[in-house]
């Protein structure tokens, strides 16, 4: 029994060492400073840009929770509540930081994105030089993904830290998941030990943490685990025991599963998640083919970049199938050339497996695909170009000299297009300027330009961007919402009507909408009917205070002065900051004579707006009166 058992007992395997590196005149760590240093002065300019209205308000600037800070309680808040449809509460602590050293000036924000990026263009090439001992290609491929222009999204839109976040702790979890594997087993082991009893458990162990945090950041390293097979396979060459294998990665699949699940729900209850009646499998996966390709295009050819791709109806079927027979080629041709070049088929499934989270499948959002889901999977097409390159080029005379040449052609050509479009990320009028110009009709992109022009105070500008957007989703309702608010302002209430009543119709238990017609039918003298909608809104929503001030308003003109002030005290309770219901309930004490009272509103309206005019009249002709002179 014995000698069997001895039989069965795999063969001792040689510790995988770190590669042989060839001497080189640049210090490995200098190379990584000078890289990260690079793209710190590419991305500078991006300090200049403003938050945009695309989620940044979700994250930053609507979020009153997030802009207190750093606290003990923000830090539960965290964990126990999702932001933006997500479950990432590393990110969100990490605006909560930068709200807590910057307050709300945008170029704090921006300035930890570009930090992050730096860092991980250094880390890139950590990983590569590490893996390969190859210096300059590591190199090249870290520089290509530092400045091509398809990162800006991800470095210059505050709302996307998770990316650039995520990005860097994975790959740290590669690096010591590399550290780990390099420095072999613990003397007298000949069976593959799981990572958590090995000699570098301590490495592990950092692996898997910076991969749990990373997760905490952004979903979207879920697929992780295959990548540390990928590696295992090339250039680490750990394929001798793949049930070993499997099992020393056991802990990181089952991080990646509970995630997983945990991701699907909470996007599923708010509703970020396209169900199957709205999106058909079929048409999901059409849209994956279409993406795959075209995100391949746009690295070789980054032109016509935009924040926000429409998701066409349908693709042609001949697209469909040239696109599917294009993967499918692409696909066995590095599965051929396996053995000879093994960097083809790690490049090449870590850009496809990195993008199965994000590649449509399970539909999120209303995007046909998004330049920021590139982020870490381009790491594998740069492998897959620059190894391929110095392959082929291995025959020729002074080969060194012409790659060097073309990489540096190529990392320039990128650093100017990248140049270019962060000028497009300036503030969101120029964002969706550029997406309308760069995509055709883009109901999405022309809604935002609409928003946009409205916290510019150009209501006018933004009726027309509205009307656009029905003309492709007549359903969308906060679209005609603000129309109906744009045309009110203008003068234009018999369409402000249309609008509101057209929501109303679709959406009776809207209590915004309520409010808004309500307002309009005041201006038109319609005050019962005012009333009425005022009554709804206030039903619908006990808590906005907007909706006691109309109501309140609209009671007075009828004559109701106690229900007004009911109404007016109503708001202030909810709102006690609420300038418009301080002016309204002050003019209303002052035509009853209550002088004192008024005068507290009065003054209260102004420390709140200093600029109010309307306040001060009121103050100044109020402390006129006799009886207020002191």
């Amino acid at each position: 029994m014995g000698a069997n058992r001895s039989s069965e007992r795999e063969p001792p395997v040689r510790p995988v060492s770190r590669p042989a590196a060839a001497k080189r005149l640049v210090p490995a760590w200098l190379m990584s400073v000078l890289l990260a240093l690079a793209v710190v002065a590419l991305y500078w300019p991006a300090l200049r840009c403003e938050f945009v209205n695309y989620d940044d308000d979700r994250y930053v600037t609507a979020n009153v929770q997030v802009q207190s800070g750093l606290s003990l309680k923000n830090f539960g808040w965290a964990f126990t509540h999702p932001v933006a449809d997500n479950w990432h509460p590393l990110t969100v602590l990490s605006h909560m930081l930068v709200c807590q050293l910057c307050g709300l000036h945008p170029w704090g924000h921006h300035l930890l994105n570009i930090l992050l990026h730096a860092v991980n263009a250094g880390l890139v090439f950590i990983l590569l030089q590490r893996l390969t001992g190859a210096g300059w290609k590591s190199f090249f491929v870290a520089a290509l993904f530092a400045v091509h222009p398809l990162r800006v999204e991800s470095v210059a839109w505050v709302a996307e830290r998770k990316d650039v976040l995520s990005g860097c702790l994975g790959l740290l979890s590669l690096i010591f998941y590399v550290s780990y594997v390099q420095h072999g087993r613990a003397p007298g082991e000949t069976s593959p030990a799981p990572g958590w009893r090995s000699a570098r458990s301590g490495d592990y162990w950092l692996a898997l943490g910076c991969f749990a945090m990373g997760l905490m950041s952004k979903p979207m390293l879920v697929t992780w685990p295959f990548v540390l097979l990928l590696l295992d396979y090339w250039p680490l060459h750990r394929v001798g025991n793949l049930r070993a294998r499997l099992w020393e990665k056991t802990p990181f699949f089952i991080l990646s599963a509970l995630l997983s699940g945990l991701t699907f729900v909470v996007q599923r209850q708010g509703a970020a998640v396209e169900t199957m009646q709205n999106l058909s499998l079929a048409a999901r996966g059409g849209n994956a083919l279409i993406s795959l390709c075209r995100y391949l295009a746009q690295t070789f050819w980054p032109m016509d970049l935009a924040v926000f791709y429409p998701r066409p109806d349908h693709w042609p079927a001949a697209d469909l199938l040239l696109a599917a027979a294009f993967l499918a080629g692409m696909t066995a041709v590095v599965i051929g050339l396996r053995r000879r070049h093994p960097y083809l088929l790690v490049g090449w499934f870590w850009y496809l497996g990195t993008l199965i989270p994000v590649i449509g499948l399970v539909q999120v959002g209303l995007q046909s695909m998004a330049d920021r889901y590139t982020y870490l999977p381009s790491l594998g097409l740069g492998v897959m170009l620059v190894w391929a390159g110095e392959s082929l080029s291995g025959r020729w005379a002074k080969s060194g000299v012409v790659l060097a040449a073309a990489a540096g052609c190529a990392v320039f050509a990128c650093a100017a297009l990248t140049r270019v479009q962060l000028q497009y990320w300036q503030d969101g009028e120029t964002l969706f300027r550029h997406a309308l110009a760069v995509t055709g009709p883009n109901p999405i992109a022309a809604y935002n330009l609409g928003v946009a022009l409205d916290d510019k105070d150009r209501g006018d500008e933004a009726i027309s961007k509205y009307q656009k957007v029905l003309e492709f989703q007549p359903g969308n309702l906060l679209a005609r919402l603000n129309l109906g608010t744009d045309l009110d302002r203008a003068g234009r209430l018999d369409e402000a009507v249309h609008e509101y009543r057209t929501v109303i119709n679709s959406e009776p238990n809207n209590p915004k909408a309520r409010n808004d017609l309500g307002i309009v039918l005041f201006k038109q003298g319609l005050n019962a009917e005012a009333i009425k909608e005022f009554q709804a809104a206030v039903q619908l929503e006990p808590d906005s205070a907007e909706a006691h001030n109309s109501l309140a308003a609209a009671l007075y003109t009828q004559g109701d002065t106690e229900g007004a002030l009911g109404q007016f005290h109503a708001a202030l309770r909810l709102n006690p900051d609420y300038v418009e219901a301080h002016y309204n309930l002050g003019c209303v004490l002052a035509k009853l004579g209550r002088n004192a009272e008024a005068t507290k509103h009065f003054q209260e309206a102004i420390r709140l707006k200093p600029d109010y005019a309307a306040a001060k009249d009121q103050l100044t002709r109020l402390l006129a009166e006799p009886g207020m002179r002191k």
